[in-house]
């Protein structure tokens, strides 16, 4: 299977959403009422999609239900790709994703309570902090851990080191082995909670792969769509859409229109 680094920003929006997932590489239960909604609407239409989605600026880190704590083993497969404005408007990489079309990309994830994560940041072990206290914690990703994990199952040892930002977790840096380097932040976001059994959530990334040849940025989008299974497992849609920034001389041409999408269906078990 070949892959192209033309494909990494695409790729790691999924990561970075599982953070908070790599193909393209995850909130606040309390949403906008302006917003309800919007997002089951959103996805009912995919792939029919002609702008962005309606998001607010990032605030803190992504927040997730208490039944996604814990560490797990992730299977993510790409079931459907679509390039809309094609072959006026096409993005790179995308011809070289279909080598992962229906196949399987097996990693482990994990998302642990805030403060749990904050001693692991400083060096400590997740077991010197007081069972009790695990539960008032809001439930975060790993985003360094998951992201590494997902972009090894995809790309090997190609993959040196993934980092947050210390200062702000939307912030994550993606070294590769050739000193190439991928910078994604999130912008934007939206989330729904339909029950306490399902939840949705979309962000927006600005992403930029520095690399010597050829940088290249764009904006990635990633809304997926979570559901608790009676057994304890995590199911999963996610939507993923790759949107052109300026200097690309087909950004203006495509305006807030996707370039490429990706649907991806998840599982999540112990």
């Amino acid at each position: 299977m070949k892959f192209s680094f033309s494909s990494v920003p695409a790729l790691f929006a999924l990561a970075q959403y599982l953070l908070p997932l790599l193909l393209i590489c995850f909130l606040y239960l309390d949403s906008s009422p302006a917003l309800a909604g919007t997002l089951t609407e959103r996805i009912v239409a995919f792939p029919e999609w002609t702008d962005k989605p309606a998001v607010q600026p990032v605030e803190g880190d992504l927040i997730y239900p208490d039944w996604m704590v814990g560490t797990w083993k992730m299977t993510s497969t790409l079931v459907n790709m679509v390039a809309p404005l094609a072959p006026e408007v096409t993005t790179p990489g995308f011809d070289g994703n279909q080598d992962f079309l229906n196949i399987p990309v097996t990693c482990q994830v994990r998302f642990l309570p805030s403060n749990v994560l904050e001693r692991h940041k400083a060096g400590l072990p997740f077991l010197s902090l007081p069972t009790g206290s695990l539960t008032k914690a809001l439930v975060v990703s790993d985003r360094a851990f998951n992201g590494l994990s997902l972009a090894k199952a995809y790309l090997g040892d190609r993959v040196f080191r993934v980092w947050v930002d210390s200062r702000d977790p939307n912030r994550m840096t993606t070294k590769f082995r050739d000193n190439r380097k991928l910078f994604s932040f999130a912008t934007g976001r939206s989330v729904e909670q339909p029950d306490s059994e399902h939840f949705i959530a979309s962000e927006l990334f600005q992403q930029f792969f520095q690399a010597p040849e050829k940088p290249y940025k764009n904006q990635v989008e990633t809304t997926t769509a979570y559901a608790h299974q009676p057994d304890g497992s995590v199911t999963a849609d996610q939507f993923t859409a790759v949107y052109l920034n300026p200097p690309h001389p087909k950004a203006f041409v495509a305006g807030d229109r996707p370039v490429a999408l990706y649907r991806y269906t998840l599982r999540f078990v112990r």
